[in-house]
């Protein structure tokens, strides 16, 4: 009689099988292949508490803190005694402010992505600029920002960002083909065939190897004739000339002494060309360098007067009692560009006020955004909710349901993630756990 199947044993086979692969992966730093196949084996049993703890350590090798977070946190639930989970999360919170530092890094990312989808890649590189120097293992951003630099066809700093990628997981698959488009721009890629070409055309000279010429034959008599006539006259030649240039030195002495004084005056003139053009170049950077200050001034974007014109709209919004207008420019206003001390305390008046009441008219325009089937538009008024009042959480959980909804399954886990980690005992936190499949 045959042994009954026992499914549950052999879940737990096929899902350490996957766990044993992961592990090979992720030591020879293939991140991604380790990461799918730890997916995989979690899929077959959700308890095998060591795969999902590889898991997280993954996450936090490519910079996602908050993912990491997470999954040590369900490991740790899953199996409270001897479980290296508890000591991946004291590691992290028992650093006075490390949290917050991982929040506000994620939080210009998002400024960053959103800056980007809105045609400003200046600002997100700006922003990814100082993200990848504090978090130089954040892989989405090194990513964000190889593109960003592809799209301005700046391929070498293009290329920085991808093998610091390539460095930290070395077959991620989106790496691999933006490296290939900057091979191609930049010429290495031809460079590369080449070396490969030459490295397998041929083989390695030996010692007793004998080149003969294909017209190699014995000299008969004639052709030592030949060879003697041959001879002589190339010493009559090289008579000739070894007498001709001391003769002709000796006539072209002086025209030589001449040409000396003509080329001392020719080089003299160009000494003082020379100067003449670098006053000129002095005179073009110092007036390129005040254009550029005028136009920072006048930049409609993010330049002073516009900054001032911006905080005019504002007042006037205020004045007509129109607060959801003042909301939205608001979100326009740079103050870090306006010095003036008295402007600076009616801003920080404005910022008061936005902070009590202005981020929940942005999330209202989100949530009828939203119901109208516009999610662009939706995202951006929860961003810039966010961006006033970061600590809410009911914003992110509708966030998440939006890129949901879009299908954007890696961005909603990501913000699902934030509610779970940082508002465990809430309601939003277990709505969460239930829309991650938890």
């Amino acid at each position: 009689m045959s042994r009954p199947v026992n499914y549950a044993e052999k879940c737990s086979r096929i899902s350490n099988a996957f766990y044993n692969a992961g592990l090979e992966k992720a030591q020879i730093r293939d991140l991604t292949g380790a990461s799918q196949c730890l997916k995989r084996s979690l899929a077959f049993d959700k308890y095998n508490t060591n795969a999902r703890n590889l898991l997280g350590l993954i996450y936090y090798e490519i910079g996602e803190t908050a993912e990491a977070l997470v999954q040590w946190v369900i490991s740790s639930n899953l199996k409270q005694e001897q479980n290296r989970a508890a000591h991946y999360i004291y590691e992290i919170q028992g650093k006075p402010g490390r949290l917050e530092d991982e929040s506000v890094h994620i939080r210009r990312y998002n400024q960053a992505l959103i800056q980007a989808q809105n045609d400003n890649p200046d600002l997100a590189i700006l922003q990814l600029g100082r993200v990848v120097d504090h978090k130089p293992n954040f892989v989405k951003a090194h990513m964000l920002l190889a593109l960003l630099y592809i799209g301005r066809e700046d391929y070498a700093r293009a290329g920085k960002s991808l093998y610091r990628v390539l460095q930290i997981d070395k077959n991620n698959p989106k790496a691999l083909w933006y490296m290939s488009v900057v091979k191609s721009h930049t010429g290495r890629a031809d460079v590369e065939k080449r070396k490969l070409k030459n490295a397998f055309s041929h083989h390695q000279m030996q010692d007793d190897d004998i080149i003969l010429p294909p017209s190699y034959r014995e000299n008969t008599g004639w052709q030592m004739v030949l060879h003697i006539v041959a001879g002589l006259a190339m010493g009559a030649a090289v008579i000739f000339f070894l007498v001709m240039p001391a003769r002709e030195e000796q006539l072209n002495d002086s025209h030589n002494r001449e040409m000396s004084q003509v080329l001392e005056q020719v080089n003299q003139k160009s000494m003082e060309i020379d100067e003449m053009e670098a006053s000129v170049t002095a005179m073009e950077s110092e007036r390129d360098a005040a254009a550029a200050e005028l136009q920072e001034i006048m930049d409609e974007n993010g330049g002073v007067l516009s900054q001032y014109q911006q905080l005019a709209h504002i007042l006037r919004a205020y004045k007509a009692d129109d607060f959801p207008t003042a909301v939205e420019l608001y979100t326009g206003l740079n103050p870090e560009a306006i010095s003036d001390e008295g402007m600076q305390a009616i801003i920080a008046e404005i910022r008061q006020d936005m902070e009590e009441r202005g981020y929940q008219v942005l999330a209202d325009l989100a949530g009828q955004a939203r119901d109208a089937g516009n999610t662009d538009l939706a995202l951006d008024y929860y961003q810039k909710s966010l961006n006033i009042k970061a600590d809410n959480p009911q914003v992110l959980y509708d966030m998440a349901m939006v890129y949901q909804s879009r299908e954007e399954e890696e961005r909603a886990n990501e913000l699902f993630g934030q509610v779970i980690l940082n508002y465990p005992d809430t309601e939003l936190a277990a709505k969460a756990k239930e829309a991650r499949g938890y």
